[in-house]
């Protein structure tokens, strides 16, 4: 009942504006990439790192036997090595705090014990999905980048053919695989090969520039130094840099980067008016086509997932495939809700998380990635919870999904003040399929990261 409503010679004794006594839920980022990973316990007492080994497969042995070689104790043949490839997790501790002064908690206006833990919480479940995304993305420790790397544009003109040329993105750039399946420096003993405009050159070192001016998410600015000159023409601002060994990057109408995504209404080389770089059914198949040729097992419920923003998610309900393929079904759950539905043999998960670039000629990028089973592993270090007394000293240790959550008890001298935070000891990888070669697939590709294919567009609005 409205306060007007009441006798006015009662209304002066009804007092007003009090707050809620409950505090509201604030809106929260919908996350999704931790779920991606395959998890692993971290061994007590080996170090801050561990090296994981993949063993490879012997290729087919498809040459019949000679029969006139058929003696001695060999009978003809020569003995063969299987190949292996590392990769090596590291682990860090994370965590956050807040105070809570019981005496003043205990005259506020809502329970602000249960609020901060549930705020700890939430900033917990962030923290490590940013973790996932920014390895998956960009790469872990010790790694040979993310599904990103090895993917990056020339930034400046060459003014002269020469060796140097300056990029966008190192990431991807700066490590191989050696012959032994350990990752080393690129040098000039172990050069990586990197197709720069239209040409194949020996890529020798990588330099990060002292001031970053990358545009990419998380991108690492720098320059690449080749065994031979770059020609001019290669080394023009805008051209493509891919190292053979890159994952496979893919964009609407075949665009060779970012920079080179159209907006709806602009012209691409031939002079012809584009609608749109946006997502399309094409660049899924393209997607899938890969993930299949490399033989990726799905996850769960036998898709791939992909993860992407509203934004590319709305570019795809505007594809005319897209659009076809649903004729005559608008009152489908995909149409209605456009929330999680499964096309094509992918489940599309949207998610706030989604790597964000501000806007690059055309407008912004918006990146979706679809991932199969092994793209990334998570360790969570073993030993977590056995650091702690018993009691804590009156304390309490509650372990949620590998994240220890403390409430540390009161230990200033009036004994109001107590401590709620959250701790993880923990890290991702991103496992390498090098050994998976044409030998051993005859359809596999020959990017080191195999598991994932990452789709740049730009992102449709309302």
């Amino acid at each position: 009942m409205a306060i007007a409503n009441f006798p006015a010679s009662l209304q002066p004794i009804i007092q007003q504006g009090y707050l809620s006594r409950a505090f509201q839920d604030a809106l929260e980022s919908r996350l999704g990439f931790r779920s991606i990973a395959d998890r692993m316990d971290f061994p007590a007492r080996i170090g801050q790192t561990i090296t994981d080994t993949r063993a490879g497969l012997l290729p087919p042995a498809t040459t019949p036997l000679n029969p006139s070689s058929n003696t001695n104790f060999d009978n003809g043949m020569s003995p063969v090595e299987w190949s292996v490839e590392q990769y090596t997790l590291t682990i860090d501790q994370y965590g956050n705090t807040m105070d809570l002064n019981q005496v003043t908690e205990g005259v506020g206006i809502a329970n602000q014990f249960l609020a901060n833990a549930a705020r700890l919480g939430i900033n917990a479940r962030q923290t490590l999905d940013r973790l996932a995304r920014n390895a998956l993305f960009g790469g872990a420790e010790n790694g040979v980048g993310g599904y990103l790397g090895g993917n990056t544009r020339v930034t400046t003109t060459l003014g002269a053919a020469g060796t140097t040329i300056t990029v966008d993105d190192i990431r991807g750039f700066q490590n191989v695989i050696s012959s032994e399946g350990q990752v080393i420096p690129v040098s000039t003993t172990s050069g990586m090969t990197v197709t720069v405009g239209a040409n194949a050159y020996t890529l020798t070192g990588v330099a990060a520039d002292a001031t970053n001016t990358s545009t990419a998410p998380q991108g690492i600015s720098g320059t690449l130094t080749f065994s031979g000159n770059v020609a001019v023409a290669d080394g023009t601002e805008g051209m493509a840099v891919v190292a053979a060994t890159a994952p496979l990057v893919l964009r609407p109408n075949g665009r060779a980067t970012t920079l080179a995504l159209l907006a709806n209404g602009m012209k691409d080389a031939n002079g012809n008016v584009v609608t749109g770089d946006y997502l399309t059914i094409q660049a899924m198949l393209a997607a899938l086509s890969a993930l299949r040729d490399n033989n990726v097992p799905t996850l769960e419920g036998g898709v791939y997932h992909c993860y992407l923003d509203n934004a590319q998610l709305l570019g795809l309900f505007r594809d005319p495939d897209f659009k076809l393929l649903y004729r005559g079904q608008y009152g489908s759950d995909t149409y209605q809700t456009g929330q999680i539905f499964d096309l094509l043999g992918i489940r599309f998960i949207p998610t706030t998380e989604a790597p964000q670039q501000a806007s690059l000629g055309a407008g912004a990028i918006h990146r979706a990635v679809i991932c199969g089973q092994g793209a990334l592993i998570e360790g969570d270090y073993e030993n977590m919870g056995n650091h702690y007394t018993a009691d804590l000293n009156g304390g309490e240790l509650t372990d949620v999904d590998g994240v220890c959550m403390v409430t540390r008890p009161a230990l200033d001298r009036l004994g109001q003040i107590i401590a709620q935070s959250w701790s993880w000891i923990g890290g991702f990888a991103l496992p390498t399929d090098i050994t998976a070669d044409t030998t051993i697939i005859p359809t596999a590709t020959n990017s080191y990261l195999k598991r994932g294919v990452v789709i740049e567009s730009l992102g449709a609005s309302a």
